[in-house]
């Protein structure tokens, strides 16, 4: 028998047969392990990044967060004032408010600058540029006063704020500006004292460290850090208010009667040095009076001096023995020198005339004589000694050392302009300080405009000075003195006399030389006064120098204004009063004496004062060369 079966016949009924699965296929299974590597890595990168946050490296990032949450702002520190010898204020600061916005924190830009524009007179397109600026600082408006600071704190918007900062004032009004100088916005020194002793002034400014939320509100919990700034020194100056006050009064007022362009006084303690006064005026324009000039042209603006130069050339020829103060010249109308001829201001024949009337009558031709016995090389060594080739011990600002031409450089006739004042440059400063050393028995005494600096803690440090130095002898300053005295009793400088009190002084009328050195301005002078009272025991001295006056004489324009000074000055030092001193006939005028003319004649003009004028322009600025 057949038997039948097949394959699976021996399965039960109704189960199918499972067919084998197949084998893997090689490139799935190598996808599959790169996704794992990958899934790996990233993850063991981000357990890296993970621990690099949370461990060491953490605090730079805590940092970066901190620092968006701190808001700091610079707090100027006060400025020191500046008082006079008394203690009176001169210049000092005051707080005011400054508006400033961190423009991260205003929500309504153009909301805040539609507010804030009639507010601080600003256009809203300038302050809206500012509320949307970078950063988290910008300035909408500094040191307001205070009726305009409460507008902006009334309308308390979001990111605004106010902030104390201190203002430069000056309680006395334009009192000595240019000595005292400027401070600018940032309540930094420009100009005179205020940038000469910026850092003392200044002091050191603080900080205020806030912590905000991104609202730009205080977080109460958080940061708030105040380092004070601290206070700036305080500057005293040797100058007195009252006497300032009163220089600039009566300077003003010559200025205003003489028509002067512009005028300089200065009045000193000859034995201290120290300046009580310094006043620089410039007329007015469209009939308004006298106001400060734009610097302290007492120092920072040389002029040539004229006759008062004189007293420097005949104390040179009294030191050397050259001359006594009884020797006689036959002093004739004129003198040629080299390719010049000078002239004495009034025509006379050939007279007899003693040294002590030689300076007197500011003889042009009597002092050319005695240059010429002295020689050029022993006048320059004591215009150097008197001062007049250096700057002073003040190192202001752009001060001047003046114009002294080195006699290898000198023209065939500069031994006659040099004598009289002519073809040398000198600052005010200068000058009364050569007078002083005559004041003070032949020393000389560097002048000084600061007393000391006081610091925070109410220490105070002098100011360093050169010590005195001798010029000329105790008898030469003795005889010069006399001499100076003869000019105010009955020579060119009567004006000058002050009631009760003898004066020592001398007067000068100047040509003042062109802008572009090419000769000397027709009809433009300088006309000038130094002097010091009483004659035999200084105790007060002053120039006052006048630019462009008319009259253009020194002893009608000057010596009036000297005499006023003097005479206030003595009061308000208490100067008693001398009882040798002459005294003067109620309705004296003084009268125009020989000398107190231009040192040339009209139209004279020598062929060397061409060659060689002074390349200054008179109360201009100071020049950077010397003549050749």
């Amino acid at each position: 028998m057949t038997d039948l079966t097949w394959p699976g016949a021996h399965l039960r009924p109704g189960r199918r047969r499972r067919r084998p699965a197949p084998a893997p296929v090689p490139d799935a299974r190598r996808r599959l392990v790169a996704l794992l590597v990958v899934l790996a890595l990233i993850f063991a990168a981000v357990v890296v990044r993970l621990a690099a946050v949370q461990g060491p490296g953490g605090r730079r990032f805590a940092l970066v967060g901190r620092a968006q949450r701190l808001h700091s702002a610079v707090i100027p520190a006060e400025r020191g004032a500046i008082v006079d010898r008394n203690g009176e204020a001169l210049a000092l600061s005051t707080r005011r408010r400054t508006v400033w916005a961190d423009p991260q924190a205003v929500r309504d830009p153009a909301g805040a600058a539609r507010a804030l524009a009639p507010i601080l007179h600003e256009s809203e397109a300038s302050l809206r540029d500012r509320l949307t600026s970078p950063g988290g600082f910008v300035y909408l408006a500094r040191k307001v006063e205070d009726p305009v600071a409460d507008a902006v704190a009334d309308l308390h918007l979001p990111g605004v704020s106010l902030l104390d900062e201190p203002k430069r004032v000056d309680p006395s009004g334009p009192l000595a500006a240019p000595v005292l100088g400027d401070v600018g916005l940032d309540d930094e020194g420009l100009s005179g004292l205020e940038l000469q002793y910026q850092r003392q002034l200044a002091g050191s400014p603080g900080q205020l460290v806030v912590e905000k939320d991104p609202g730009g509100r205080d977080i109460a919990s958080g940061v708030h850090e105040l380092r004070a700034p601290a206070p700036g020194q305080q500057l005293v100056l040797t100058l007195d208010r009252s006497m300032q006050y009163e220089t600039e009064r009566v300077l003003a007022d010559q200025i205003v009667a003489s028509h002067a362009r512009a005028g300089i006084a200065i009045v000193m303690d000859p034995g201290s040095g120290e300046v009580l006064a310094m006043a620089n005026l410039v007329a007015g324009e469209a009939g308004r009076p006298p106001g400060p000039s734009a610097d302290n042209m007492a120092v920072t603006r040389v002029y040539e001096p004229g006759s008062v130069n004189k007293m420097i050339t005949m104390s040179a020829a009294l030191q050397e023995g050259v001359v006594t103060p009884s020797d006689t010249l036959v002093v004739p109308d004129h003198v040629n020198v080299a390719d010049g001829t000078f002239h004495d201001a009034e025509p006379h024949g050939t007279q007899a005339m003693s040294i002590s009337r030689i300076v007197a009558d500011s003889s042009n031709v009597g002092t050319i004589m005695v240059a010429r016995r002295l020689g050029r090389d022993q006048l320059h060594r004591y215009l150097q000694a008197f001062g007049l080739a250096d700057r002073t011990d003040l190192r202001f600002p752009g001060e001047s050392g003046g114009i002294l031409p080195d006699p290898r450089q000198w023209s065939g006739t500069s031994i006659a302009t040099v004598p009289i004042g002519q073809g040398v440059a000198v600052t005010a400063l200068q000058m009364l300080s050569a007078y002083n050393t005559i004041a003070n028995g032949g020393h000389y005494v560097a002048p000084s405009l600061v007393r000391q600096v006081v610091d925070a803690r109410g220490r105070a440090h002098p100011v360093r000075r050169s010590p005195p130095r001798r010029v000329v002898s105790e008898q030469t300053a003795q005889a010069m003195t006399a001499m100076l005295r003869q000019v105010v009793t009955d020579g060119t400088g009567t004006a000058a006399a002050v009631p009760g009190y003898t004066i020592a002084g001398k007067t000068g009328t100047a040509e003042k030389p062109r802008a572009d050195g090419a000769g000397y301005k027709p009809g433009a002078y300088v006309a000038s006064f130094a002097g010091f009272v009483p004659a035999g025991s200084p105790r007060l001295s002053a120039i006052v120098v006048l630019d462009e006056p008319t009259p253009i004489y020194g002893g009608l324009v000057a010596a009036p204004v000297f005499s006023q000074l003097a005479g206030f000055g003595a009061r308000l030092l208490g100067i008693p009063p001398d009882a040798t001193a002459p005294q003067l006939r109620s309705g004296t005028q003084p009268q125009l004496r020989s000398g107190t003319q231009p040192q040339l004649r009209s139209g004279t003009q020598p062929a060397a004062l061409a060659e060689e004028p002074a390349v200054a322009t008179t109360l201009g600025p100071a020049p950077t060369s010397r003549p050749q």
